[in-house]
């Protein structure tokens, strides 16, 4: 079986990771000389978690040697506090998520990307009839996240200052995704940042209309979220996260390149309806663990403010060593 070139590479040093390790590495000991074998994965029943079911459904990861069981979370802040707790071994979180924790000593390590952003994913939306005709309109207004002082609130604001609108002007508010349309529909917000399967049967019920895309310009397929480990996990179990890797590689590259198994895998996990996810805007899945693309995320945060300065994006990655 041949494989494209990125994914090739993926894999070449998914390998040489699992050939090093430092003196301090805990002495491999499970099959395929795996340190860990059974690993409790954090998921958002999201399309942008794809991989690890696809991994699952498919045997990538028994193939590996590696037994995975899927925890479902509410979202990556809630996961990397579950990584410190010691309840899971690997999550999925959000990058803004992950350097907001790393700032404040909570080493957070990325073993695998997991999904970008794409034109329409994350727009802002009014109600049909919402006197809000752009982003100027939103002075003095109430807009709805999913979680404060994270990745929306960061979108917005950068798309914000690009309409000449300053975000002192405007009011956060945070609501989960599922509850974003009836929030709007009652007036509680005036606008919300949104991202499927809720914006698609938000606007097939409500009639929601977008006023702005907030992925274009400094946020244009902006990295939006990543499997991550704490550091102690990572320098302890090199070989399973150098398995993990091999196993993720090949889901990200199904899930970019087939669809309708796609759609399959998350009607299953995320309980969307199979009609639904056929229609709905998909994140892009990158092969790829790139630090200068991932760069962006701290870079974006300091010039905004919810980083106190960048930082280098390569320490927050678990990449080789020799």
């Amino acid at each position: 079986m041949r494989f494209p070139r990125a994914l090739s590479a993926v894999l070449a040093a998914a390998l040489a990771l699992s050939a090093c390790g430092g003196s301090g590495d805990k002495k491999s000991s499970g099959p395929n000389g795996l340190e860990k074998t059974d690993l409790k994965v954090g998921i958002i029943p999201i399309a942008d978690a794809a991989a690890v079911p696809i991994a699952v459904n498919k045997g990538y990861f028994k193939a590996e040697g590696l037994n995975v069981k899927m925890e479902p979370i509410q979202g990556g802040a809630v996961g990397n506090q579950r990584l410190m707790a010691g309840s899971l071994d690997i999550t999925m979180t959000n990058y803004v998520s992950a350097f907001l924790a790393r700032e404040k000593g909570t080493m957070i390590k990325i073993v695998a990307d997991a999904a970008e952003a794409r034109p329409d994913l994350f727009p802002l939306v009014v109600t049909k009839d919402s006197p809000i005709k752009s982003v100027a309109d939103l002075k003095g207004k109430k807009i709805a996240v999913n979680t404060l002082r994270n990745v929306g609130e960061l979108a917005v604001v950068s798309t914000l200052k690009l309409n000449d609108v300053d975000a002192k002007d405007v009011h956060f508010v945070e609501y989960g995704f599922p509850e974003m349309a009836g929030a709007l529909q009652k007036g509680a917000v005036d606008a919300a940042w949104i991202t499927e399967p809720f914006l698609t049967s938000g606007r097939a019920k409500f009639g929601l209309r977008t006023i702005a895309d907030t992925m274009t310009g400094a946020t244009a397929n902006l990295p939006m979220a990543g499997w991550g480990v704490t550091e102690k996990f990572a320098k302890q179990n090199p070989h399973t996260i150098a398995a993990f890797q091999r196993a993720i590689a090949k889901a990200q590259q199904l899930a970019a390149s087939n669809r309708p198994e796609l759609n399959q895998t998350i009607t299953g996990y995320a309980k969307i309806d199979p009609q639904l996810v056929k229609i709905i805007t998909l994140p892009g899945y990158p092969i790829t663990l790139n630090p200068a693309r991932i760069q962006r995320v701290p870079d974006l945060m300091a010039r905004f403010g919810y980083l106190k300065q960048s930082t280098d994006a390569k320490s927050a990655l678990a990449t080789t060593s020799g």
